[in-house]
């Protein structure tokens, strides 16, 4: 019957060193979830990073987009007012070469009268 106890004692015995190998086994798997769970957690705050980051380029895309299409619209403002300067300018030179034909006309025919009021001298 000591044999038996021995037995029983080797069996006990197995039993708590495969016990306390299960507890340090459990402990190292809770140890790997908490790094994992830490991991997740700097992933999550890198991907917000990213998700905000992307939104501050769009919104400044968009900010971009909308000065550039004011930008057209000024420039092809001031092109069109460009355009009705340089007509202005050409209907001006237009009249201004019509008051001189005029002017012209009346110089001719000032001299043409007062070629007739000059006694001839011959």
């Amino acid at each position: 019957m000591g044999n038996d106890r021995d037995t029983d004692r080797g069996i006990t015995e197995g039993h708590l060193i495969s016990a306390e190998s299960a507890r340090t086994e459990a402990e190292h798997f809770r140890q790997l979830a908490e790094e994992a769970r830490e991991v997740r957690d700097q992933h999550r705050e890198a991907l917000e990073m990213v998700r905000q980051e992307r939104e501050r380029l769009r919104e400044a895309g968009e900010t971009a987009r909308a000065a550039s299409e004011e930008a057209r619209v000024a420039a092809d403002a001031a092109r069109h007012a460009a355009m009705d300067a340089v007509h202005a300018t050409a209907e001006t030179l237009q009249a201004t070469l019509e008051h001189m034909k005029v002017v012209e006309e009346m110089r001719r025919t000032l001299r043409d009268i007062q070629a007739l009021d000059k006694p001839d001298s011959n």
